[in-house]
C-alpha cells in the first residue's frame, strides 16, 4: 500500500494542517477522526489495513483529514469563537483540503471531481454526513457510522446562523422542496448512516433516527442500517461496518 504524508499551510486556519493518503489511485473517501481525534487514527486504528484489498486493487484510495475539534465542539469556551473556528475548518476542507486530494487522486488514475465519498466514526460520522449535505456538488455519498447530527450536546440551547450550519438535523428540517441540491442528493453513489442499539449508542442511535425522518420528510432516502442489541460504540463493531459498507459500495475488491 503506498502511503504519503503531507503537511500543507491552510489559508482559511492560518496554520499547517497535516493528511495521510493511502493508496495510489481509486475512488477517494476522505476520513474525518473521532472526537478530537487526529489523521493518523484510522490508520492505527487498523481501517486502513481492513481496506488493503480494495486499496491494492487500485479501487479506493483513503485520505485523513484533522480535526480542529479542541477549538470547536470540543472545548467549553463561548460559543461564538468555537462556532466560528468549525466553520473556518469547514472551508479550508471544502477549499482546500479536497481540491488537493482531487489533485494527488489524478497523479495516477481518472478524475473523481464531484464523486468524493465522505466517512468516519462517531463525531467523524457527523462530520461527514454535515459535508455531504451541505456540500453535495463536491461529495457523492458517506459511510457515517454512529454519528451525532445535532449541535445540542455541543452547544446546548446556543443557536446562531453558523451552529445552524453546522447542525444538520436543524438546516434539513427546514430544507425547501425545491431545493436544486434535491437531485444532487438523489443522484448520490451511497448515503449510508449506521449505528448500533448497545452500549454507549442511545443518543447515536436517537440523532440517526431524527435525522432519517426529516430526511425521508423531504423525499431524500438514506440507506439506514441499525445493527444488533449487542453492537456498542466502539471501534471493534466500527471495523465490522466500515469493511461491510466498503464492500456495498465498491463491490468486490
Amino acid at each position: 500500500m503506498q502511503i504519503r504524508y503531507y503537511k500543507e499551510y491552510s489559508r482559511f486556519l492560518n496554520r499547517f494542517m497535516e493528511f495521510k493518503v493511502y493508496g495510489h489511485a481509486g475512488r477517494p473517501i476522505l476520513i474525518f477522526p473521532c472526537q478530537s481525534g487526529r489523521f493518523y487514527d484510522w490508520e492505527d486504528r487498523n481501517m486502513c489495513n481492513l481496506a488493503a484489498p480494495w486499496i491494492d486493487a487500485g479501487k479506493l484510495q483513503i485520505i485523513t483529514a484533522d480535526s480542529i475539534d479542541p477549538e470547536s465542539w470540543d472545548n467549553h469556551g463561548p460559543c461564538r469563537p468555537r462556532i466560528e473556528m468549525q466553520e473556518r475548518w469547514y472551508n479550508y476542507v471544502c477549499e482546500e483540503l479536497t481540491p488537493r486530494l482531487l489533485e494527488i487522486n489524478r497523479e495516477q488514475g481518472p478524475d473523481h471531481t464531484g464523486q468524493v465519498l465522505v466517512g468516519g466514526a462517531s463525531m467523524g460520522g457527523g462530520h461527514a454526513v454535515n459535508f455531504f449535505l451541505r456540500r453535495p456538488d463536491l461529495f457523492n455519498g458517506t459511510i457515517a457510522l454512529s454519528g451525532l447530527y445535532s449541535s445540542g450536546m455541543f452547544f446546548g440551547d446556543y443557536m446562531d446562523d453558523l451552529v445552524y450550519r453546522n447542525s444538520p438535523c436543524d438546516y434539513m428540517r427546514n430544507f425547501p422542496e425545491n431545493h436544486p441540491y434535491k437531485k444532487l442528493f438523489a443522484k448520490a453513489d451511497k448515503f449510508i448512516l449506521c449505528c448500533g442499539q448497545g452500549q454507549w449508542e442511545e443518543d447515536l442511535l436517537a440523532s440517526t433516527k431524527e435525522l432519517q425522518a426529516i430526511l425521508e420528510s423531504k423525499d431524500i432516502h438514506p440507506f439506514v442500517d441499525i445493527w444488533g442489541t449487542d453492537v456498542s460504540h466502539d471501534w471493534y463493531w466500527w471495523e465490522k461496518q466500515w469493511v461491510y459498507f466498503l464492500q456495498m459500495t465498491l463491490g468486490d475488491a
